[in-house]
């Protein structure tokens, strides 16, 4: 329950799936938490909920795609809890499913603005606060389309996999800051991106097709948001202290093949 005892975690794209499931479980092992999003009702919400079940946690809205607002709300954070000793860069959009040859230039940008800008935008107002403290840990969400390819959604596949990239290239150029980067690649998750997926995609029993897109992983399942946040809490925690610049994969099998 004291894995990320007197840790100061911040997560983007918090106050729902994966975000939401990784603050709840660093929360319960004892890590002070910032719910940065968009979504002002649900991250007050997830807030509420973690200060009432005895954790330490407060919301700020923030538009990763700009930044100003990361650096202002990292700043605020440091502020308010005395620093700043995990970030988890999870905010991201699957953006516009068409071939290469029919994006538009918009739909490209905006995908590359939130999944890529705003991890650039986190780690590079995150550094100098974690110097301060003499180490950090920076997690990187990625995805199983960070490692290898799918005939849907380019612009989002690119950014997975310039964040994986990015991950090592942050990990080289930190570590002699003792501040580890590494980058977390779920699986088909049952989120509400995933669900949103899926309905655009043309599913009209989203029963079925999540059953379906489990059946692309060897354990015949989809995941859970949790099964995420365990490897979340794991790299945050001093139980990573080692690892740095790689890849957790947590997808059911689905990049053995």
């Amino acid at each position: 329950m004291n894995r990320l005892q007197n840790k100061v975690c911040i997560v983007t794209g918090a106050a729902l799936g994966i975000g939401q499931a990784c603050a709840r479980r660093m929360a319960q092992e004892g890590g002070t938490v910032a719910v940065f999003d968009l979504l002002d009702v649900e991250g007050e919400a997830l807030a509420a909920e973690l200060r009432a079940a005895g954790g330490s946690a407060r919301y700020w809205h923030v538009d990763v795609a700009r930044e100003v607002d990361i650096s202002s709300a990292i700043d605020a954070v440091a502020a308010a809890f005395g620093s700043v000793d995990v970030l988890v860069n999870n905010a991201g959009i699957a953006g516009a499913n068409k071939p290469t040859h029919e994006l538009t230039e918009e739909e490209w940008d905006r995908v590359q603005a939130v999944n890529v800008k705003g991890v650039f935008f986190g780690t590079k107002h995150v550094i100098a606060h974690m110097r301060r403290a003499g180490a950090g840990s920076i997690i990187n969400l990625s995805s199983i389309y960070g490692l290898v390819g799918a005939a849907d959604l380019p612009p989002y596949h690119a950014s997975k996999g310039a964040v994986r990239l990015m991950s090592k290239t942050d990990a080289l150029f930190y570590a002699p800051d003792n501040i580890r980067v590494n980058s977390v690649h779920p699986g088909y998750i049952h989120t509400p991106l995933v669900e949103h997926h899926l309905r655009d995609s043309g599913a009209t029993d989203l029963d079925v097709a999540l059953s379906e897109l489990g059946r692309l992983h060897p354990l015949g399942h989809i995941g859970e948001a949790d099964d995420i946040a365990w490897g979340v809490v794991y790299l945050a925690s001093d139980e990573a202290r080692f690892v740095t610049g790689t890849e957790l994969v947590i997808d059911g099998g689905y990049t053995a093949r």
